[in-house]
């Protein structure tokens, strides 16, 4: 059974599965094929927020749609993925997660999930993050995870490498300093494997508050490196910005004993 990476990717607008022109959509379509077929996916997704760590259990989850004031043929959109309700058993009882029987697929699955694996024949599980706590936590609890890479399981990163809503533009144009800052910061430290920079981000970048007013679009980021396990190192795997202040970044994260 191959030892997948565990991976981040940043998962943009909800529109960017109709973003015809979206280089990052054009990424995204090609991702699954590059990895391969897992077993499952655990999706660590910024868009569910819990005080405390907490796995979806639906054999069937829902398609949730948690934005407003989208074009109606968003709304539309479902991705039918089995659910996990085995790997949640098993996150739970690496890392001592509350099992969600109710929680569905929200954008932050199935916006990169229904470009990676179209077919929607995978089973999914979702996984929460908690903005009240540190990367260092979220590191920490992406290596409770690293085991489930051995069993086939891809662990996946949903979030935004810069995520800025507030200057947000649609469209093209150009990206701001503090943008690039952030992610040429991030890049650099994410390649050198860096953990204690990621770890230590807000104090770390100066840019970091500005391409992240709140935490929860970085956070899955941690988890994944974290579910890599020690001594984990990144490769980029694609770069570029959208709508001006989106970093629409991804790698993947592995360490020498992947390859024994």
């Amino acid at each position: 059974m191959p030892v997948f990476p565990s991976v981040f990717v940043s998962h943009g607008a909800p529109t960017l599965t109709m973003e015809r022109n979206s280089a990052a959509r054009a990424f995204l379509a090609t991702l699954g094929a590059r990895l391969g077929r897992p077993s499952a996916v655990l999706a660590v997704s910024a868009h569910w927020n819990t005080r405390q760590p907490a796995v979806s259990g639906a054999a069937a989850p829902e398609t949730v749609h948690d934005f407003h004031g989208f074009p109606e043929e968003l709304y539309r959109l479902r991705y039918p993925a089995p659910g996990a309700p085995a790997l949640a058993d098993r996150v739970a009882a690496l890392t001592g997660a509350v099992i969600d029987p109710a929680q569905g697929l929200d954008h932050g699955a199935w916006v990169p999930l229904m470009l990676m694996y179209p077919d929607a024949d995978i089973p999914v599980a979702q996984f929460a993050v908690q903005p009240r706590r540190s990367a260092a936590d979220h590191i920490a609890l992406g290596r409770q995870l690293e085991s489930l890479r051995r069993q086939g399981v891809l662990v996946l990163g949903s979030g935004g490498a810069v995520h800025n809503l507030r200057e947000f533009v649609y469209g093209t144009g150009g990206t701001a300093r503090w943008a690039t800052g952030f992610a040429d910061w991030l890049d650099a430290a994410l390649t050198a494997g860096d953990t204690d920079a990621v770890a230590n981000w807000l104090t770390v970048s100066a840019d970091a508050r500005h391409a992240h007013p709140t935490d929860e679009h970085f956070l899955p980021l941690p988890v994944a490196l974290g579910a890599a396990g020690e001594g984990a190192r990144a490769e980029r795997l694609h770069a570029g910005f959208e709508h001006g202040s989106l970093g629409m970044q991804a790698y993947a994260f592995s360490n020498a004993a992947d390859a024994a």
